[in-house]
């Protein structure tokens, strides 16, 4: 995490980045992508793209970049 930090050039900020390599956090707050379109080419369930804006331990908002023609967000990832 600390190199993706770097490459976004937002190490040291007042980001925090977190892995969830068992996907417990992923599961638990309803972000895992099971799309069968994209289990079939990566295989096994991955992570939404999302952005959760969170205030003084209070989730403010949630983003996720996702569509039924675009499961993985990757054509709008900025949604």
């Amino acid at each position: 995490m600390d190199a993706w930090a770097k490459d976004q050039k937002v190490d040291g900020s007042m980001l925090s980045f977190y892995g969830d390599s068992a996907s417990l956090l992923t599961k638990e707050i309803g972000m895992e992508l099971t799309d069968s379109r994209v289990m079939a080419a990566l295989g096994n369930p991955r992570c939404k793209r999302h952005a959760i804006i969170v205030d003084d331990m209070e989730v403010k908002e949630v983003f996720v970049a996702a569509a039924e023609d675009d499961p993985a967000g990757d054509g709008k990832p900025e949604s």
